[in-house]
């Protein structure tokens, strides 16, 4: 599990900067670079989050399934960094964050 670190302060799973969802999903399959990936769990805070949050508490390690092949992290659709950084500063969907730790092979 990496250490987590998440910038996206109106998705619905930050607490203080990590995630209280249990486990993420790194999209970008065909991805050179680190905007062309995405947080595939954002949830923009709204009206369910009491309900969301109650799921599970925010925690600084976190299991990433990762679809960015060409990531050197990348290690049969898991992520192996120590550490990693979602960024996406006033994100509305998935698509406006992004794997700031993504490095091509």
């Amino acid at each position: 599990m990496a250490e987590l670190r998440c910038s996206v302060e109106n998705c619905t799973y930050n607490e203080e900067h990590y995630c209280s969802k249990g486990d993420i999903m790194v999209g970008g399959k065909h991805a050179c670079d680190c905007c062309d990936t995405c947080c595939e769990s954002f949830s923009q805070r709204g009206d369910h989050d009491a309900f969301t949050s109650a799921i599970n508490h925010p925690s600084s390690t976190i299991s990433i399934d990762c679809e960015a092949v060409k990531c050197r992290y990348n290690s049969n659709y898991k992520c192996t960094a120590q550490r990693v950084d979602i960024q996406g500063c006033g994100a509305c969907d998935c698509k406006g964050t992004e794997c700031a730790t993504f490095t091509e092979r």
